[in-house]
């Protein structure tokens, strides 16, 4: 999704989409890398039919999903970088899960960094623990500087 398909200023129910089109993104993505043998698009559906997803929030989360899959060996590079006493394989599958969607969103640079962050935090706390948010937070945060996104 471009800069130009995302308003300036979104409006409150457009933020709302994006926020629950992230945790949807999240939730296909945990589950493929717990199934990383399976097809991403029909565990996202299997996940998305017993939930109710909008098609707003397909579409978005769909856009981040084939962002993440098709910068995947980039992004785990770059992060395993950062996390220097741990492999990527060993950090639990939720943390390595939204990192790799909070670097995405970074790199693409549609999303404020900041915004970016912060979002992958709410991730990190709703869906991990408070521990993993402080994990996610100081990784993208480095993440963001290394490529110049702050």
């Amino acid at each position: 999704m471009s800069k130009t398909a995302r308003a300036d200023n979104p409006s409150r129910e457009q933020l709302g989409v994006f926020r629950r089109g992230r945790a949807r993104a999240l939730q296909a993505l945990y589950a493929w890398d717990l199934r990383s043998n399976e097809d991403l698009a029909l565990i996202a559906v299997r996940v998305w039919d017993d939930l109710a997803v909008s098609p707003d929030e397909r579409k978005f989360a769909n856009h981040l999903m084939r962002k993440v899959i098709s910068d995947m060996k980039k992004l785990d590079a770059e992060i395993g970088e950062l996390t220097t006493n741990w492999r990527l394989e060993r950090i639990g599958v939720i943390e390595r899960s939204v990192l790799r969607l909070g670097a995405a969103e970074l790199a693409q640079g549609d999303t404020p960094p900041k915004v970016a962050i912060q979002e992958a935090v709410r991730l990190a706390e709703r869906f991990g623990s408070a521990q993993s948010a402080r994990f996610v937070n100081g990784i993208l945060d480095a993440y963001a500087r290394q490529i110049g996104a702050i």
